[in-house]
């Protein structure tokens, strides 16, 4: 059963002007530590695709606030949010924390979609109830 569906677009352009203004401040804010390492990585070698990197993951974890009905307030943050990949590249939500034992505690379980261009990044994120709690 579907518990909640959230869609974002962001604007990389917005992304850049964030950055510009705080510096690595601003990735550490929304990135968890594993993202933290590939954007660091991706960023020191190309720029442009470290920042789109930074506005999918901005993006995803937007929509899954939006599907889990509940925006940016505990126990949603930004770095108990992950977006991971699976050996295949799909990309996968993992949870952190008081945000997993809350996710968990309901029986949900969430998919996503992450997608960007030049200047524009987007996701799609559709959460389920696989058991009841």
């Amino acid at each position: 059963m579907i518990y909640g569906i959230g869609t974002d677009i962001c604007d990389v352009r917005r992304i850049r002007l964030s950055f510009e203004r705080h510096g690595e401040r601003f990735a550490q804010k929304i990135l968890a530590d594993g993202e933290l390492a590939t954007w660091r990585t991706r960023n020191a070698r190309w720029p442009d695709r470290g920042l789109r990197y930074l506005a999918t993951r901005f993006s995803a974890k937007e929509a899954f606030s939006k599907a889990i009905g509940m925006g940016m307030r505990m126990p949603m943050t930004w770095r108990l949010c992950e977006i991971g990949k699976l050996a295949s590249g799909q990309p996968v939500i993992v949870l952190h924390g008081a945000l997993k034992d809350w996710f968990d505690a309901r029986g949900l379980t969430a998919h996503v979609s992450v997608t960007d261009e030049t200047d524009y990044a987007a996701s799609f994120v559709v959460v389920e109830r696989t058991t009841t709690p």
